[in-house]
């Protein structure tokens, strides 16, 4: 299945669904920051997700007990491909030299990222 994108006000409320993992619109809301959308914007949105195959509900009577589909690591396995040949061309070394010259990235970073890498390649396969 593809995944598709999500926009800024979706995937706050995926956000928010992926923490709590079964929520009604008013316990969204409830962890949403200041100020709170109204309940029929949450509720809108919400629908929307479920049109695009991220969350699916749960009745009781009336009201709907809402639940992802798609994890928070599928998600962001999506929008890391997408960033990295987006704006990278697919290379990894090319963002990872774009967030060190913005400084995104300080010496204890890389040092993690080098550790991460050197684990890595001793794994046996």
């Amino acid at each position: 299945m593809e995944i598709k994108d999500l926009t800024k006000a979706e995937e706050q409320i995926m956000q928010v669904l992926w923490q709590l993992e079964s929520a009604f619109v008013k316990d969204m809301i409830d962890l949403l920051p200041e100020p709170k959308p109204a309940y029929n914007t949450v509720s809108t949105i919400v629908r929307i997700l479920e049109t695009k195959g991220f969350v699916d509900h749960t009745a009781f009577g009336k009201a709907h007990q809402y639940h992802p589909l798609i994890s928070k690591e599928e998600y962001k396995r999506h929008a890391t491909e997408k960033l990295l040949g987006n704006y990278f061309e697919n290379s990894v070394e090319s963002m990872f030299s774009f967030f060190v010259k913005e400084e995104k990235l300080d010496v204890n970073d890389v040092d993690e990222i080098l550790k991460l890498i050197n684990k890595f390649k001793n794994k046996p396969k």
